[in-house]
């Protein structure tokens, strides 16, 4: 019988915000795949677990996978953890996962925290519909064409960047969103030095153009308002309803079809066009 991938959120920061679960499951696997083991280790000794550890990377999942899925299969249960954070979230992780899932081998998530939650639910934006687009690409092309493809967004928008990158991410930003555009930037989430700066585009890429960025952040971008849907008057339907008579339509069709399609009243459209004769 197969094994278990347990899926670990583990802190962000605040090594406090390990939940009593997560610590359990780290105890009673058999054992850990880990982004870094150096950096896992020092939670282990946090938490007094000694348990054997793997390392599942970006750099080594292609490899690295089937002999995980291997080790499931016999029996084995394994956690899977990242440095910070949810598993397969922006993350090689996915990858294992989809492996699991092809082979029958159970996936349990053990919840925790994320930092793309964490920021969006303190961005003061819009939270109902979101979408999240992780880390944009350093091939400037590719970079591009990404944030193209975003242009007409009307959801609320979340990207992770890294210090060194952020001027850069900010100027592109704001040359395709436009410098009013509200952004929300969140910095060490969890950490001694957290932070959360309500803004707009224009405003912080002016500031970090100017003072280096530091710590990791997830930006947290306005949507775009929604195109609001031309309203159709009643001379709009009459004219309409005249060019379908002119095609042939008896007036009766024709109100029916400028009626629909102009979203008027049919009886007061109609009333309009008898007049007219």
């Amino acid at each position: 019988m197969a094994g278990t991938l347990y899926l670990v959120a583990t802190p962000i920061g605040n090594l406090g915000d390990l939940s009593v679960r997560a610590a359990e499951t780290l105890e009673a696997v058999d054992f850990i795949a880990a982004e870094d083991t150096r950096v896992t280790v020092k939670l282990l000794n946090h938490l007094g677990i000694k348990k054997p550890m793997v390392s599942y990377h970006r750099h080594n999942a292609d490899t690295r996978g089937d002999a995980l899925t291997g080790r499931l299969l016999a029996g084995e249960s394994c956690a899977l953890v990242t440095d910070a954070g949810t598993p397969a979230i922006s993350d090689p992780g996915e990858e294992l996962v989809a492996q699991c899932a092809a082979q029958d081998i159970p996936v349990v998530p053990i919840p925790g925290p994320c930092a793309f939650v964490s920021a969006l639910a303190v961005s003061g934006l819009p939270t109902g519909r979101f979408t999240f687009e992780g880390f944009l690409a350093m091939n400037k092309k590719n970079r591009r064409t990404h944030l193209d493809s975003l242009r007409q967004e009307t959801r609320t928008m979340v990207f992770h960047e890294a210090p060194h990158k952020l001027a850069a991410t900010l100027r592109d930003l704001e040359e395709t969103f436009g410098p009013d555009r509200r952004i929300s930037l969140c910095r060490e989430l969890t950490k001694l030095h957290e932070q959360v700066w309500r803004t707009t585009l224009g405003q912080a890429a002016a500031h970090y153009a100017q003072n280096p960025a530091k710590g990791e952040f997830v930006l947290v971008v306005e949507g775009a308002a929604p195109v609001q849907e031309a309203e159709y008057t009643l001379e709009d339907g009459l004219a309409m309803a005249a060019r379908l008579q002119a095609e042939g339509a008896s007036t009766r069709d024709a109100v029916k079809q400028a009626a629909a399609a102009c979203g008027l009243s049919r009886k007061a459209l109609y009333d309009l066009v008898v007049s007219q004769k």
